[in-house]
């Protein structure tokens, strides 16, 4: 796995637990099941409950852009990490334009699964391709109806909770499961109510921006799913490339421990995971998604051989094997022509991301701006 400079544990700059990456890689690649779930436990609360909770997240955005900061108190590094993100092949541009002789070009966009306004304005000529194509295509179709797909999904309570008489009370230690339970407060959330939740759901719970909830819990779609239902009012065709069962089923193969080590990191980043989040909009509105990851490891302390394990599992199991699937799935779809593919702008990049294994299959894809 490639290495990434990073900060000495210490370092003003460094975040507080060597894994965080982890923890933040998982909200960016289930973040939609995370939000579906977050939903389907509002509505389990009794009425005043879901009321403080909508109250709770009633909170302007927050956060700052820790490459800014990194950029006036430590250029060297903020030098060695646009270094690094330089390597990463196609880092840069979100809107990608993919040809093959015989049909009608397709469009493929990377998205960030937010309500941010600035977001669902999408990229120049985003709008205008996903008005002209003939089919959509995003990661998986079932957002489309979210009580439905969370219906589905408690039909296999295993992949969301524990069955086995464990609770996240049993796995962490009394200061941790004090930080979550004031973390659930703050967004109305009773620790009771998600305590047989499965770790990586609680951390994506606990690390979405309170102001991102409130959007949510307005009815403000996220980006993606604005894309779908803009769709299906022009009468058009909206294929999903995967389904939350085999995204659940790939959070499921990765070990225990590393999913509780991911939610201890998220308790850590504590109020930083806003400006962890602002630095990630930032990059994403810049078009600079290669710089993503090169940013998040650098602020990872050193030392962390064990991290580094976990987090190669992470990458191949929810990254890697996820950008094949979506690469074979989409290519049938491409052929026809006139495709409007959006998924997480994450999947785009590196030598095993979307990109290339589309270029792999025989199609140009170019910057579509």
């Amino acid at each position: 796995m490639k290495k990434f400079a990073r900060f000495p544990s210490g370092h003003p700059f460094a975040l507080p637990r060597p894994s965080s990456d982890i923890a933040l890689w998982l909200l960016a690649a289930i973040h939609v099941i995370v939000i579906v779930s977050f939903m389907a436990v509002l509505a389990s609360l009794s009425p005043a409950r879901a009321q403080d909770a909508q109250d709770a997240q009633a909170t302007a955005c927050t956060g700052a852009n820790l490459l800014e900061e990194m950029k006036s108190r430590d250029p060297q590094r903020y030098a060695q990490v646009l270094g690094d993100a330089e390597k990463v092949p196609n880092g840069k541009g979100l809107f990608w334009r993919i040809e093959k002789p015989g049909v009608a070009p397709s469009y493929l966009l990377g998205t960030m699964h937010v309500t941010d306004p600035r977001v669902l304005a999408m990229p120049a000529g985003a709008a205008p391709a996903l008005q002209n194509a003939k089919t959509i295509a995003i990661e998986s179709d079932e957002i489309l109806d979210e009580a439905k797909a969370m219906a589905g999904l408690m039909a296999k309570p295993d992949l969301l909770m524990f069955t086995d008489g464990n609770t996240i009370r049993t796995l962490l230690p009394d200061d941790q499961l004090a930080k979550l339970e004031a973390a659930l407060t703050e967004r109305g959330i009773p620790l009771g109510a998600v305590q047989s939740f499965k770790p990586w759901m609680i951390s994506g719970m606990i690390a979405v921006p309170a102001c991102e909830l409130a959007r949510k819990k307005d009815g403000t779609p996220f980006l993606d799913k604005k894309i779908a239902l803009d769709a299906i009012a022009a009468g058009k065709p909206v294929k999903g490339l995967e389904t939350m069962e085999e995204q659940l089923s790939a959070m499921a193969a990765l070990p225990l421990d590393l999913h509780v080590k991911a939610l201890e990191d998220t308790l850590s980043l504590g109020a930083r995971m806003d400006d962890v989040t602002a630095t990630m909009t930032d990059l994403y509105l810049a078009g600079d998604v290669g710089v993503t990851v090169p940013m998040l490891r650098a602020l990872s302390p050193e030392d962390d051989t064990q991290a580094d394990a976990g987090y190669a599992a992470f990458e191949e199991m929810i990254v890697t094997r996820r950008n094949h699937v979506m690469a074979e799935r989409a290519a049938p779809l491409m052929k026809e022509g006139g495709l409007f593919l959006a998924v997480g702008a994450l999947h785009l990049p590196g030598q095993e991301g979307l990109i290339e294994l589309l270029r792999k299959q025989g199609f140009t894809v170019t910057p579509a701006i």
